[in-house]
């Protein structure tokens, strides 16, 4: 018997016919028919499974969080007094207008998602993660900033994982605010004296 001819081992045929049982990648055929249907959804895919409406309604509060941290800087802003308040006050201007961002970034994908973003001022604090603040002392004010993003790193942490791979483009948004809350803190707890 030649090499050629030579029959294969048994652990070459187990590697072989292991390979043969393994699942393969592939595309749910019946989802991708799904997609050309009801065109009217956007981007809305039966991908979404019964997630989306979940998914709409977290993200509807944390609309109202960052609404209400947009409320919280801006009068952080204009009521801050002291000596070293005006770069501080600047500070809070740049974090009303990043959250101010994030809100249009969530509402966005509120829309795209086939939702409607809860603007209703009515009950802005009651599906706000973090509260509005109207304390008039400079360090009161870094204080309840600072509570404030760490509210929203939790939340949005917590959405994240949530979320997971059931919407991705929701997850790497969520990831992109987390990221510059993240940031907001750090700059807060620099400021904050003991």
């Amino acid at each position: 018997m030649s090499a050629l001819e030579k029959p294969m081992s048994s652990s070459s045929a187990n590697v072989q016919s292991l390979h043969d049982e393994t699942p393969r990648l592939k595309l749910d055929e019946a989802a991708l028919e799904a997609a050309k249907r009801s065109l009217e959804k956007g981007a809305v895919t039966p991908s979404y499974g019964p997630w989306r409406e979940d998914i709409i309604a977290l993200l509807n509060d944390a609309l109202a969080t960052e609404i209400v941290c947009t409320l919280r800087y801006k009068r952080h802003y204009y009521t801050a007094k002291g000596l070293s308040s005006p770069a501080i006050a600047e500070e809070f201007l740049v974090h009303a207008q990043e959250e101010t961002a994030h809100s249009e970034q969530i509402a966005e994908r509120i829309v795209q998602l086939g939702g409607e973003p809860d603007f209703a001022p009515a009950t802005l604090l009651e599906r706000s993660h973090a509260d509005y603040d109207e304390s008039s002392d400079l360090q009161a004010m870094i204080r309840s900033n600072l509570i404030a993003e760490r509210v929203a790193i939790e939340a949005y942490s917590q959405m994240i994982a949530l979320i997971g791979d059931k919407d991705s483009t929701t997850r790497r948004i969520l990831e992109s605010i987390l990221s510059q809350e993240q940031e907001h803190a750090d700059e807060l707890s620099d400021w904050l004296t003991p």
